[in-house]
């Protein structure tokens, strides 16, 4: 019995040891065998890849000899990553796209885009909240380091100005304020606002974003005209690349690569370089003329840190009033700060207010400014808010002119000008702004007023009355004193 016993076991063990060999053998043959579709699949992918890239090159063919540029292994790779970071904007690949990633890979750009990721920590999440908010895709947000490095004093050679490089025109069309108090297109919440409405507007007028983006660069009418040079309806950018200006040529590859680039920024090995921009903030809403300054010492923090956060006031001051207020960044607020001087600082009335004046036209190109550049030779005793009070103009423009990081200026040393002198057709405009502004009469809210009623009495139109008064909405409160000009 014991021995039959002995017998069964031993088959027993025999026939599960056999089941166990079986079940291996079949799962090995199982996993062979999807490995060698998965592996299928990828070569297929990869020849696809390959085919796709041969046949795109050709595109632009008659600016340079394209039969020498050849796709590899590594540009497949690239392909995979681009594809998997794409979400609404096409992030396309070809060899203009690969000379700027190389560019933005290589050493010699290592510290700007540790300064561009460490810069980004700041002003991407506020970017991607109003890119969001419109309706833009947030990937958007990497064209402002194209556009001005994340700067928002950067001036253009041309007269761009702030991190979306809004043009004087251009800004006054999307409602930026600027006057002798503040320049908005430096407000990087006030330009985005900006930036992705344009965006939204382009993308529906074109369907395509990267021809919405390359709009951004050239116009939309540079776009429309290479439209109808290329013969095509509805066309991709790259299909109307051969007929844009070469700048916004490379202005869509250098944007894709920025992408690509600070979208894999770990693989790339960039490290973000710390920025003196607080991270952590909150918004004060100031309905009078407050000194940053005076705020500053409140909360215990630098002036210049303050200023950091709060690029667009030109005179260290905020311009709040009951009828338009005005944004305060600040550094959020620690449990033991001293509420009470921060009352006092929000509330003492600084030097009586000069009037508001709108800025004139800074576009060189309408103003005839940039004939008027010139050189200034820098003097023992002076410094550059010398040097900007004698031509009129700011020293941050002086310091974007000069590519200046800081305000040391040598003795001998020559600073370009850009707006030195009085220009005349200038002069004009400011006269005959001033002339218009003389028009203006002061009316006091009273109960149950309303803006229709306030505009229909007056006999201006609704939109004129808010335009006069930069109201964003309707609401009124007795008081309140709006300006009337029937000119």
């Amino acid at each position: 019995m014991i021995e039959r016993k002995k017998t069964l076991l031993a088959i027993s063990f025999a026939l599960s040891t056999f089941c166990l060999f079986a079940q291996e053998s079949s799962i090995d043959e199982m996993r062979n065998s999807t490995q060698a579709i998965i592996l299928a699949s990828l070569d297929r992918e990869k020849a696809a890849i390959l085919q796709q890239l041969d046949s795109i090159k050709f595109v632009n063919a008659g600016e340079q000899d394209v039969e020498g540029v050849v796709f590899d292994i590594d540009d497949v790779h690239v392909v995979r990553k681009l594809n998997a970071l794409a979400r609404e904007v096409p992030l396309d690949y070809n060899q203009y796209v690969r000379k700027y990633i190389d560019l933005y890979s290589s050493k010699n750009y290592a510290g700007h885009m540790s300064r561009m990721l460490g810069l980004a920590q700041y002003y991407f999440p506020l970017y991607e909240r109003i890119l969001s908010e419109v309706g833009v895709p947030k990937e958007i947000k990497y064209l402002s380091i194209i556009e001005s490095a994340l700067n928002p004093h950067d001036v253009s050679r041309v007269g761009a100005t702030g991190p979306w490089q809004f043009m004087y025109g251009t800004a006054k069309m999307y409602d930026l304020t600027m006057d002798n108090y503040v320049d908005e297109r430096k407000d990087p919440i006030a330009s985005s606002y900006a930036a992705a409405k344009y965006m939204k507007e382009a993308y529906a007028e074109f369907g395509d974003w990267l021809l919405a983006i390359a709009s951004y660069n050239c116009g939309k009418g540079g776009v429309k005209r290479a439209i109808l040079r290329s013969g095509k309806i509805q066309p991709s950018f790259w299909e109307v690349a051969p007929f844009l200006p070469k700048e916004t040529r490379n202005y869509i590859p250098a944007y894709i690569a920025m992408t690509y680039t600070l979208g894999y920024a770990q693989d790339n090995g960039i490290e973000a370089k710390e920025s003196d921009l607080a991270l952590n903030t909150q918004v004060l809403e100031i309905d009078k003329f407050v000194s940053i300054s005076e705020v500053a010492k409140a909360i215990d923090v630098s002036e210049e840190s303050l200023k950091l956060l709060n690029p667009a006031y030109k005179k260290g001051i905020v311009n709040g009033s009951d009828e338009s207020h005005r944004r305060l960044i600040i550094p959020e607020l620690i449990e033991d700060i001293n509420r009470e001087q921060l009352y006092l600082a929000l509330n003492t009335a600084v030097e009586k207010p000069i009037q508001i004046v709108e800025t004139a036209n800074d576009d060189i190109r309408v103003s005839g400014q940039l004939s008027a550049a010139k050189k200034h030779q820098v003097r023992k005793g002076e410094n550059l808010a010398f040097i900007a009070k004698k031509y009129n103009v700011s020293v941050q423009n002086l310091k974007a002119w000069n590519n200046l990081k800081n305000s040391n200026v040598r003795v001998g040393s020559s600073l370009l000008v850009k707006s030195g002198g009085v220009n005349n057709r200038l002069a004009q405009k400011t006269n005959a702004s001033s002339a218009k502004k003389s028009n203006f009469s002061v009316y006091t809210v009273k109960k149950g007023d309303t803006l229709s009623g306030i505009a229909s009495n007056k006999g201006i139109s609704l939109l004129k009355l808010k335009a006069d008064n930069n109201l964003s909405h309707s609401r009124l409160k007795p008081g309140m004193k709006l300006k009337i000009n029937k000119g």
